[in-house]
């Protein structure tokens, strides 16, 4: 049986019959993922509904909402700790420079040190101890921000200087 449609295209009917049988399995398969994934949708939602009504959900919310402002609130708690901690970190000494040396040449070894220590602003003190045979001496010399009113020896120069990185 030959039909007027089928022979005016000039394709078999069996050939439609089988593009057509694979478009619906196709889309019988495509149906098949849509409804598993709604029941997992469905399920999930399910389980956030289950046991809730509008007033619970708003008591949820507002006890959400509540937390936010409590962990803001400590969150700003917190940024004044951390912000008194790190000025507190900037005043104490941070910077150090140490030499040793022998003070009076043939006596004693490197017995002797100079120590410098500074604070972020490069401000601090300069400790210089002589070892000698009649004693030990100590002399403190102030450095305000990486410069000082008296002469510095050379030890004494080059504990400051590596204090300051330079070194």
């Amino acid at each position: 049986m030959e039909s007027s449609i089928f022979s005016g295209i000039g394709i078999d009917p069996g050939v439609i019959v089988i593009v057509l049988a694979i478009l619906t399995l196709i889309s019988f398969i495509a149906s098949v993922i849509c409804f598993s994934q709604y029941r997992k949708l469905y399920r999930r939602y399910d389980m956030f509904m289950r046991g809730k009504d509008a007033e619970t959900l708003e008591d949820t919310i507002m006890e959400l909402v509540d937390e936010t402002e409590y962990l803001r609130a400590k969150d700003g708690d917190t940024k004044r700790l951390v912000d008194s901690v790190v000025s507190k970190a900037q005043a104490g000494y941070q910077k150090t420079g140490i030499v040793k040396y022998n003070a009076f040449k043939g006596m004693g070894g490197n017995l002797s040190f100079v120590i410098a220590m500074l604070d972020d602003n490069n401000t601090g003190f300069v400790l210089n101890s002589v070892h000698s045979r009649e004693g030990c001496y100590l002399y403190l010399k102030d450095v305000v921000e990486g410069k000082t009113e008296v002469l510095l020896g050379s030890e004494e120069k080059e504990a400051l200087e590596r204090a300051l990185g330079y070194k």
